[in-house]
Parts: C-alpha cells; sequence; structure tokens
C-alpha cells in the first residue's frame, strides 16, 4: 500500500487508537495532521515518532464539538500540509451510567463530541475535497454497541448507531465525487476509553474477553489496520459500509455484564 502524497487529518489523535492509526498511515507515506484537545506540549515526543518515519507531521489543540474550531483546524492544516484527503472522526467521550441515571451534561457532552464533531469534520473535510476536485476517503470509528444495546454506556451507544447513518448518508451524497465514506466498528478494545474502563473495574476485563468468540481482545493497531485498508487507494468499491471488527462479539445475545 502507498499513501505517498495523501495528508491524513485525524481527531482525537493523542488517544491510543489515534496514535495507532497516525502510525499505521505514516508507515505507509501519509503526513498526518492530529488534533486533541490536550496542550501542545503533550503532542512532542509523538509528533517526533511520526516525522522519524520520514512524514510530516503537525499537531493543534482543537475542540472538534465546535464547528468554528473545526473550521478553523482545516484552514491551518491545508495552509501547513495541503488539503486533508484521508479523513478519520475519531474522538470520543464516554460515560459509564445507566440511562436512568444520565444527567443532561453528560448526554450533551457525549452528542458533542462522538456525533456533531464526528459531523462537522466529515462535512468541513468533504465539502473542501468537492470544491477542489480532490477524491478521498473518509473513515469514522464507530463501535459494535452501535447495533448493540449496552445498558452501562447507553449514550455512547447511541451516539454510535448514529454515526452508522451519518456513515451512509454522506456515502450517498459524495460517492459522484469519488470520496469514499465508510466505518470501522471494533469490539472490546484493549486501549483508549475501553482500557480506562477496565482500569476502573479490573474484573471487566477478564469478563470482557470471556464474552468474545474468539477470546481475544481487539487491539488499536488492529484497528488502524483496518483504517489503513479503507484508505488504500486500490479500494475503490466499498463505501456506505461498516466494517465490523469485534471478534464475533455481537452474535452473543444480551447486554454486556459489566
Amino acid at each position: 500500500m502507498h499513501l505517498n502524497g495523501s495528508i491524513a487529518l485525524i481527531s482525537g489523535g493523542l488517544g491510543d487508537i489515534g496514535k495507532a492509526i497516525g502510525r499505521e498511515l505514516a508507515s505507509h507515506g501519509a503526513d498526518v495532521a492530529i488534533g486533541d484537545v490536550l496542550d501542545t506540549a503533550q503532542a512532542s515526543s509523538y509528533l517526533n515518532e511520526l516525522l522519524a518515519l520520514g512524514v510530516r507531521a503537525i499537531y493543534t489543540q482543537v475542540d472538534v464539538s465546535s464547528p468554528e474550531a473545526v473550521s478553523a483546524w482545516y484552514v491551518d492544516v491545508e495552509t501547513k500540509l495541503g488539503i486533508p484527503n484521508l479523513i478519520i472522526p475519531n474522538a470520543a467521550v464516554v460515560s459509564l451510567v445507566r440511562i436512568r441515571d444520565l444527567t443532561p451534561e453528560q448526554w450533551q457532552r457525549e452528542m458533542r463530541i462522538n456525533l456533531d464533531g464526528a459531523f462537522f469534520m466529515a462535512q468541513t473535510g468533504g465539502k473542501r475535497l468537492v470544491d477542489t476536485g480532490t477524491s478521498g476517503r473518509i473513515v469514522f470509528i464507530g463501535s459494535w454497541v452501535g447495533s448493540t444495546p449496552q445498558d452501562h454506556i447507553p449514550a455512547y451507544c447511541v451516539t454510535k448507531a448514529g454515526l452508522s447513518m451519518l456513515t451512509k448518508v454522506l456515502a450517498l451524497d459524495l460517492a459522484p465525487h469519488n470520496i469514499l465514506v465508510n466505518e470501522v466498528a471494533p469490539g472490546n478494545v484493549d486501549a483508549g476509553l475501553s482500557a480506562r474502563i477496565f482500569e476502573q473495574n479490573p474484573s471487566w476485563r477478564q469478563v470482557s474477553m470471556d464474552r468474545v468468540p474468539i477470546k481475544i481482545l481487539t487491539q488499536a493497531d488492529e484497528v488502524a489496520f483496518q483504517v489503513a485498508h479503507l484508505c488504500d487507494p486500490r479500494n475503490r468499491q466499498m463505501t456506505g459500509s461498516t466494517l465490523l471488527m469485534d471478534g464475533g462479539l455481537s452474535m452473543m445475545s444480551g447486554p454486556n455484564p459489566a
């Protein structure tokens, strides 16, 4: 796979999955623009890691829940690197609370970051690609819970379900412009948000692994591999699709025991 000349834009880029995606795309020659809410100083070592792969890499502190901030991020990236043609909306948060106890603030925060932020990022990038006649790939980071309800993370489930439909409607709109839109939906990932949940509740890790038919938790680099697959220029037909990589977890009935 060769992504030389491509520019990847990744939100939530300093999280475990975001970093893995950046490394994977950079290893195939793509320049990488990382966005996250963390202070710029926290990105320096990771940027050096990407630069050592022989690509260009920059970091922008950005809140994707703000459409103005997303627009400004695109301007900054285009000025420094060029037009992003690999767009990866990855930023997400989760609240461990049942729906009867979910506060309006928790609900709104997850909607703003997980769904609104992904929409702002994809819409802004899609428009720019269409306006410049540039082909591209948009790959959302969804989840198996977008189609399988879990009562301990209700708002997260709803945002990921919305992301799946956003994938389809955006894919339909952008298809005539050679812009393919897909979603990678991991199962229980032993990194990122899930890893923090496992840290808070150590017994959940083994319980979660035992529920997966293949008895293996998904790793961040496996998610990154599938993102790169969907960004491969040789992938010319797949659009509006969800690539489910959950080890068979969604075939099991009932909510997560956690």
